[in-house]
């Protein structure tokens, strides 16, 4: 099985947190609330930074 992860098209913003959750067959909702908290709990910005880069180099997902 030849997994990749891409942004899922179940998406609130890009769909990063939902790919995620896709590729390592999670919750969308659980990645969504952990990253919320991560990103709370580092002051924010890196989070936000690391949202948008992850963002620009995930392809959509076809389906």
């Amino acid at each position: 099985m030849n997994k990749k992860l891409k942004r899922s098209r179940n998406q609130l913003v890009a769909g990063v947190c939902a790919g995620i959750a896709d590729y390592f067959e999670w919750d969308p909702t659980l990645v969504r609330v952990a990253y919320a908290l991560l990103s709370i709990f580092s002051a924010g910005f890196p989070g936000l930074v690391l949202y948008i880069i992850l963002w620009i180099i995930m392809p959509l997902s076809d389906e």
